[in-house]
């Protein structure tokens, strides 16, 4: 029998997610919200905001193909 979890990825991802996600630093998310630069959170409710995973993976996917295009 076997009692292991799938390796299930979570739909919406918070803060501490996103940034370990992309590499980078929490504070570097906000400027580049302001900047329009990055996607803005879901509001689910009063004080919780979450990005969607496949937002944050497409974002990032675009990112490496915009990089890859410059060389």
């Amino acid at each position: 029998m076997n009692t292991t979890t799938p390796n299930i990825e979570p739909l919406f991802l918070r803060l501490p997610e996103v940034a370990k996600r992309l590499g980078i630093g929490k504070s570097t998310l906000y400027p580049w919200m302001k900047a329009g630069i990055f996607p803005a959170p879901v509001k689910l409710g009063p004080k919780i905001v979450v990005w969607p995973a496949a937002a944050v993976d497409a974002w990032a996917q675009a990112r490496v193909e915009q990089f890859n295009s410059q060389k």
